[in-house]
């Protein structure tokens, strides 16, 4: 029916109509909140690029995991900092570094938390790319056994997941067989299949001290303007063994977001990287945006484009605001 029979528009006159017929529902247990975790105790450092974030210790970052399970946050995901680096990243797969002994307060803290580990050698190397380098190349096929001693050293500790975000070929059937043969099968893994070469990392980079110490990671990431290539690696991640598969970032890849939605049948996570953050933050506190609903409408927008869950340094503002309502 045509106007005046046809009016949309009343069933938007309150907010009480507009929730009843509102077809994408947003809520906490939608978000996974990234933490920044380094040695030491009782330390909670600001990261200036990312306002409201901190690099914390393990004790500190259990704090946090309680207070976000008590907004409604059933899932965190770990960055390590260590306190030394080297060529091959070794404290990525010690097993006592800062990253298990967080999952291990964690557990006491918050028991039900499903704790997610970042699994890469980029936070660990002195390099600062993401596998071992010989001759200025980063190599793929000996980074593998670095990456699923790092996933194995994590499961150790207590972790509930685990997300190779390396973009090495092959790296989610390495850590599978890896996590299988010690016994794990049960244990999941979240692959970045589709994480992009993106200018929208730089505050994450200053956060976790990883931005390379030569060229850059466009040899292994993903090339902005493909699609195509990202359901290829979405396949292969499948095939591979993967149980959730990731779009990063999330706000300019929204077609991608979608286009992986509709090509598996497995969850979909999207991670609305530290450059979208800050963005928004920016703004917000310049007075050029409402903050709160920006936020609310960059989360709500990755929803409705697909993601199961979306990975946010939003988390607690937007679990509090949606306590609210």
């Amino acid at each position: 029916m045509a106007f005046p029979q046809s009016r949309p528009r009343r069933l938007r006159r309150t907010a009480a109509l507009r929730a009843l017929c509102r077809e994408t529902i947003l809520t906490p247990d939608d978000l996974v909140w990234p933490l920044f975790v380094e040695p030491g105790q009782g330390v909670r450092r600001p990261i200036s690029a990312m306002p409201g974030q901190f690099r914390m210790s393990p004790d500190e970052a259990a704090k946090a995991a309680r207070e976000a399970w008590d907004l409604g946050i059933q899932a965190v995901i770990l960055f390590g900092i260590p306190p030394h680096k080297d060529a091959v990243g070794s404290a990525a797969y010690d097993r006592d570094g800062v990253v298990p002994q967080a999952i291990r307060r964690i557990r006491d803290a918050a028991p039900e938390m499903c704790v997610i580990t970042d699994v890469c050698l980029c936070e660990y190397t002195d390099h600062g790319h993401c596998g071992l380098v010989d001759k200025g190349v980063v190599l793929n096929d000996a980074t593998l056994e670095l990456l699923a001693k790092e996933a194995v050293a994590h499961v150790k500790a207590g972790a509930t997941m685990v997300a190779p975000s390396d973009m090495m070929d092959g790296r989610v059937a390495a850590i599978r067989d890896a996590l299988d043969d010690e016994g794990y099968e049960d244990v999941a893994i979240m692959a970045y299949s589709a994480k992009y070469a993106s200018a929208y990392y730089g505050p994450f980079r200053e956060a976790a001290e990883s931005t390379p110490a030569f060229g850059d990671r466009r040899a292994y990431q993903m090339d902005p303007p493909n699609a195509l290539e990202a359901l290829r690696e979405v396949t292969l991640d499948e095939e591979e063994g993967a149980d959730i598969i990731m779009v990063k970032p999330a706000g300019p890849y929204l077609d991608i977001v979608h286009m992986v939605r509709e090509l598996t049948d497995l969850p979909v996570a999207a991670y609305q990287v530290s450059g979208e953050y800050s963005m928004i933050h920016a703004a917000g506190e310049r007075g050029w945006v409402d903050l709160e609903r920006v936020m609310m409408e960059s989360l709500v927008g990755i929803k409705r484009a697909g993601a199961d869950m979306i990975l946010t340094y939003f988390a607690p503002e937007a679990a509090r605001l949606l306590g609210r309502r």
